[in-house]
């Protein structure tokens, strides 16, 4: 599943409960960004589980909300931390998504907000990645909406490539669209 790391500097969940247990400490708040190159490519990062290689996934930048931050504020911090890139445009949100999944030894349970971004620049280098995402994010790629479609790799959330189509072809929606809730 998508790497989701908390931050030395604080738990990213909202209320009481061990960070990452699920265990009655409420959903993790998470921002995460659908960034576009001029030639609409989508950026998506490659992780893995922490000991297992080879289960493998794409997924968007992005991660937990910490401290008082916005979830506007956790997406730029984020983007910056495990892309190195900070010229952005940062949009509307697009979609909402809850998910759950296993991830380095426990259970990940996440209220994700995706917005849109727009970025010139397209050389990445990760500047602050936590240990655990050192272990387990191995790199990124510009992905084509067309690519996307074919890939048959592991991406979240699942539907992307149809997601994006819908973006590329009718823009922003005029609110936030509610993804269905993923459980792995």
């Amino acid at each position: 599943m998508p790497v989701e790391t908390p931050h030395a500097t604080g738990d990213s969940y909202e209320g009481e409960g061990e960070v990452g247990s699920g265990g009655g400490g409420g959903l993790r708040r998470v921002a995460r960004v659908v960034l576009l190159d001029p030639r609409d490519r989508i950026l998506l990062l490659h992780g893995h589980e922490p000991d297992d290689p080879a289960d493998d996934w794409w997924f968007t930048p992005g991660g937990g909300v910490e401290g008082d931050e916005t979830r506007e504020q956790a997406a730029l911090r984020e983007l910056a931390e495990e892309t190195g890139i900070t010229e952005v445009e940062l949009g509307p949100v697009l979609w909402r998504r809850t998910c759950s999944f296993p991830f380095a030894g426990r259970r990940w349970d996440q209220d994700e907000w995706y917005y849109l971004a727009r970025t010139t620049r397209t050389a990445t280098g990760a500047t602050a990645l936590t240990e655990l995402e050192r272990r387990s994010v191995i790199g990124s790629r510009w992905w084509t909406c067309p690519e996307l479609a074919r890939a048959h790799e592991t991406v979240y959330p699942t539907r992307l490539a149809e997601l994006l189509r819908t973006l590329l072809d009718e823009g922003p929606p005029a609110g936030p669209v509610t993804l269905d809730t993923e459980i792995v």
